[in-house]
């Protein structure tokens, strides 16, 4: 789990998400999960917790990645620390976060990702950026 530089959002994969102590003693007060395959996490009932299903291969539904990106940005416009996760951590956690800052901040994507992705690894799908770019109308 590593903090975007300047923001109250936090990219990290499922296994931040059993590690309790850690999310909440980064006062995180949201989480948006994202992966398609991890069990629910257990965490705390006092965060809020939204979860999109979505996958590496590209085949998402465009209106699950733009309600994705957009309820990051919401929680970035709001003040609210939000934790951005899925599997490992270095994929759709950083796809989402970039476009949920490229919505908050009007920045384009390409280099709300590299905002990111900065500070750590990351492995985007190819695939899952090209449908992130259309479904934000920047292809």
């Amino acid at each position: 789990m590593r903090q975007v530089t300047g923001r109250a959002l936090w990219v990290g994969h499922a296994g931040d998400l059993r590690d309790a102590h850690r999310v909440l003693g980064a006062a995180v007060a949201a989480v948006v999960e994202l992966s398609d395959s991890e069990p629910f996490a257990d965490l705390a009932r006092d965060l809020v917790r939204c979860r999109f299903p979505l996958s590496d291969g590209g085949d998402n539904p465009p209106w699950l990645l733009r309600l994705a990106a957009q309820s990051v940005a919401a929680f970035l416009r709001a003040g609210v620390p939000v934790l951005v996760s899925c599997s490992a951590g270095m994929s759709r956690s950083l796809c989402i976060a970039a476009a949920g800052i490229a919505l908050a901040e009007g920045t384009p994507i390409v280099e709300a990702l590299a905002i990111v992705s900065g500070g750590g690894p990351a492995d985007v799908s190819p695939g899952l950026f090209a449908q992130m770019l259309s479904a934000a109308g920047e292809t």
